[in-house]
């Protein structure tokens, strides 16, 4: 049976809000809920949420191996998740999913890197240095020269390692 907002004045029309509607709204609380319970509690930390619907899901973490007590525990903070506002929450969570794939193309990038400076040598070190002048040029070259000393040796890549960290914290201080 569809649902109704009653009007306050005799001039407002009546708006009708269908079931499917209603349980469209009800699947999207649901599966917020859910997206702020795969949340680790210091990225719980960065959504603007109420003290009872944290605490509901802090508590969702403690319990996930109980199967019906997380079931319920689930419930609960979809209930919660309907009553709060969901935009602020929404903006958060997509924020926090920018960062994740910023620091995911982060990597990808110092990985191109260290293959390129393993492939090409010196003239890709010198392209790097261009591009990134603050970096330590002699750490960098001599944990190429390294690197590529164990690779022939078929060594443990220690250097090769090393090289994609220098490569990394240079990204990061871009």
């Amino acid at each position: 049976m569809p649902q109704t907002m009653h009007p306050q004045d005799d001039d407002e029309e009546i708006i009708y809000i269908s079931k499917s509607e209603l349980k469209r709204e009800a699947n999207e609380s649901v599966d917020l809920g859910k997206e702020l319970m795969d949340l680790a509690p210091a990225q719980l930390d960065k959504i603007p949420l109420d003290d009872e619907l944290r605490e509901a899901i802090l508590l969702a973490h403690r319990i996930r191996n109980k199967h019906e007590g997380f079931r319920r525990q689930r419930q609960f903070v979809a209930k919660l998740v309907r009553q709060a506002d969901h935009e602020p929450i929404r903006q958060a969570l997509d924020k926090l999913k920018n960062l994740h794939a910023q620091e995911t193309l982060k990597l990808h990038l110092a990985e191109q890197w260290r293959d390129r400076f393993m492939s090409e040598g010196n003239s890709a070190v010198q392209a790097f240095i261009d591009q990134f002048p603050g970096v330590d040029i002699q750490h960098l070259r001599q944990a190429l020269r390294l690197a590529l000393k164990e690779k022939a040796a078929n060594k443990p890549p220690k250097y090769y390692r090393e090289l994609f960290q220098i490569v990394k914290e240079q990204l990061g201080a871009e």
